[in-house]
């Protein structure tokens, strides 16, 4: 999987590319026969020193350990990534000696792992992705189911709120109708007895004027009356006067007649 990864994201550093690449470095052997001398004895002593440590002799009971486990599990063989045994012979056709091809080899093979050690290392296992993703719509989902009842009870509320509301205002109107109808009713009760009030009292202000007019009435007879009587003792009083004058003067005639 590692293999099928590395040459997925790097294709460039495939082992045929690599092999061809180390071909056309053959030309410049001379420059790197001092690396490769160097690489050679680096080989040379990690070799003698784990062939130093293999040989030390061990406790029985660590050896029988040792041998428990190693016939009990199965060693994990180094994965190479690349042909080896056809890179140090392509290297022998080059020229090198074959201790110097197998040295590079064992470079190259560690240069390799430590590459695709670090490019893994960024990377992350297909199951590991698919785990992720499901974890991720089940979050997801149980999130939407969450919002979906947020929101229906949000709703709910908001529905209950508004039929509250409606019903409140509805009783507020029918007070309000209720309240004007009333003074509506007072304020045409109180016009009705004003217009009885006040027709009583233009009744009584008729009755009183037309008292008064008879009451004028029957001083003017009485004055016309009185005017009556006064002019008869006038016209009495005229005659007597007039009669009396005339008596008066006839008898002045007839003195000096």
């Amino acid at each position: 999987m590692v293999e099928q990864t590395l040459f997925f994201l790097v294709p460039v550093s495939s082992p045929q590319n690599f092999l061809d690449c180390v071909a056309r470095a053959a030309e410049k052997r001379c420059h790197m026969q001092d690396v490769v001398s160097r690489a050679g004895a680096f080989a040379r002593n990690t070799w003698a020193q784990r062939r130093t440590s293999s040989l030390k002799p061990t406790p029985p009971s660590i050896h029988h350990a040792a041998r428990r486990a190693f016939s009990a599990t199965r060693p994990n063989a180094k994965d190479h990534h690349f042909d080896t045994l056809k890179f140090v012979q392509r290297l022998q056709q080059e020229g090198f000696t074959e201790e110097q091809s197998r040295a590079m080899m064992v470079v190259l093979s560690d240069v390799i792992e430590e590459s695709i050690q670090n490019l893994t290392r960024t990377m992350v296992l297909r199951e590991d992705q698919e785990k992720a993703t499901y974890t991720q719509k089940v979050d997801f989902a149980k999130l939407r189911s969450e919002l979906l009842s947020a929101d229906s009870t949000e709703s709910s509320l908001t529905r209950a709120s508004h039929e509250r509301l409606s019903n409140e205002l509805t009783k507020l109107n029918n007070r309000l109708r209720d309240e004007v109808q009333r003074t509506q009713a007072s304020v045409r009760l109180d016009l009705n007895l004003e217009k009885g009030r006040i027709r009583e009292e233009a009744n009584s202000q008729d009755l009183k004027i037309k008292e008064t007019e008879t009451r004028i009435e029957q001083e003017s007879a009485a004055l016309r009356e009185r005017l009556e009587a006064v002019k008869f003792s006038t016209l009495q009083w005229l005659m007597g006067v007039c009669t009396g004058t005339a008596a008066i003067i006839l008898g002045v005639w007839r003195l000096l007649m």
